[in-house]
């Protein structure tokens, strides 16, 4: 009996063989493991900042504009500086850390990536 990986959707280790493929009995996902394992970081979206550059969990960023607060009377300066906690699909594609104000999201065509 071979030992089958956990499941690359819902995690659960009770992942079991069916022929070529691996089948999750708990959220019914299939996958083929010679192609898991060829594929690395398939499910992470690419985001680029303003200039074009790759932007990653970690990275640190500022404002490039002036940006209103949604719901508040409060306004973003340029040059605020952001931390990227996450790079998630949408439409505001990075949930970030704000100097100052806090935790958001934002679009990435709003943000510059900065070194070090």
């Amino acid at each position: 009996m071979s030992i089958c990986p956990p499941c690359p959707k819902c995690e659960s280790p009770y992942a079991y063989e069916d022929r070529n493929l691996l089948v999750c009995p708990e959220c019914g996902h299939e996958w083929d493991p010679a192609a898991a394992a060829a594929s690395t970081g398939e499910d992470q979206p690419v985001v680029k900042d303003s200039n074009g550059n790759d932007l990653f969990e970690g990275d640190n960023a500022t404002l490039i504009k002036d940006l209103k607060v949604k719901g508040s009377s409060s306004v973003l300066k340029i040059g605020t500086k952001v931390r990227i906690n996450r790079i998630v699909d949408g439409d505001h594609n990075i949930d970030c850390r704000v100097d100052k104000v806090g935790e958001m999201m934002l679009k990435s065509e709003f943000v510059k990536k900065v070194n070090g």
